[in-house]
């Protein structure tokens, strides 16, 4: 079976790409408004894009037009942090992907302990073992759209912090004692299962 996506419905083109591309990260992106209240929300249309020098990207929809609070912070002040999400996580997460006022303070929402960061205002979620201080250095907004369309942010990596027990030598990462949490389709997330390695050609 094909599908023209200029032919379906929003809410079908969404369910086809969001249960076909799995299992994706997700970012845990915190950012600060020009008054200075918390924000933090998921993203799983989320990503490294390269280590020299590193950059991450994520995108925020924009339903009926409109921005979420964590772009209109991210194009206003060129900030965010990235706070990866684990098992331990999980529910907190959830909790700050809710739909609320810009003043509310999604930290406190989920019982989460905010934590300045070393080089960038927004501040980190101590509770998440890995978190990246980033710096925007590009944004954009998809074009010919139904719904609103999307906005892709990349900002470089200025800055990171790793929970020491997440650490093997070399800088190698302990997936027993990260065990992060992925996004499938729907309420669906996935953690870590059986592993294998191929070398490569």
């Amino acid at each position: 079976m094909q599908f023209d996506p200029n032919e379906l419905e929003h809410s079908a083109v969404y369910k086809l790409i969001t249960g076909s591309v799995i299992p994706r990260p997700i970012g845990w992106i915190s950012t600060i408004d020009e008054k200075g209240n918390n924000n933090l929300a998921p993203f799983s249309y989320f990503n490294a894009v390269g280590e020299d020098p590193p950059h991450v990207m994520f995108s925020t929809v924009r339903g009926n037009n409109t921005n979420k609070d964590t772009l209109n912070n991210v194009l206003a002040n060129g900030q965010f942090v990235v706070n990866m999400v684990t098992e331990e996580l999980a529910e907190q997460m959830n909790t700050t992907s809710q739909s609320v006022a810009s003043d509310v303070d999604e930290f406190q929402l989920a019982n989460l302990t905010p934590i300045s960061s070393l080089k960038i205002k927004p501040m980190r979620v101590k509770e998440s073992p890995i978190s990246f201080e980033c710096e925007l250095v590009h944004h954009y907004f998809l074009e010919n759209h139904k719904n609103g369309g999307a906005c892709i942010i990349i900002g470089r990596i200025v800055m990171m912090h790793f929970a020491d027990d997440v650490l093997l030598e070399n800088h190698k990462i302990n997936l027993e004692i990260y065990k992060p949490i992925a996004r499938l389709a729907g309420s669906n997330y996935a953690k870590i299962g059986e592993l294998f390695s191929i070398k490569r050609s």
